[in-house]
């Protein structure tokens, strides 16, 4: 399965170097997993098995929660049950296809 999420504090006025710093641990928390990963401008992409990537989404939350009682979690997931690479073979699908019609 690939899950995107998204995970921020609630932020009161002018925080946003606070904000990153949470989000960053965040990061953190994904990177050190060892699962397949990705981020982007919205959101941080995991692959994994349901239970493995679900604890991790729950430990960069309680990350960012360390900084902010109040925080903010979105979750979109694409699962399919023994299906793995496809953090990278889904891109490079649209890329050769994009390819195809130069």
């Amino acid at each position: 399965m690939i899950v995107a999420f998204s995970v921020a504090p609630t932020v009161v006025g002018d925080e946003t170097a606070e904000m990153s710093a949470a989000v960053a641990e965040a990061v953190r928390v994904v990177r050190a997993s060892g699962l397949p990963n990705e981020t982007n401008a919205m959101f941080t992409l995991v692959e994994g098995e349901w239970d493995q990537v679900f604890a991790v989404i729950k430990e960069a939350t309680d990350a960012v929660r360390q900084v902010s009682p109040r925080t903010s979690l979105v979750i979109k997931a694409d699962i399919r049950e023994g299906v793995t690479g496809q953090l990278t073979q889904k891109v490079d699908s649209v890329n050769r296809r994009l390819e195809e019609k130069k």
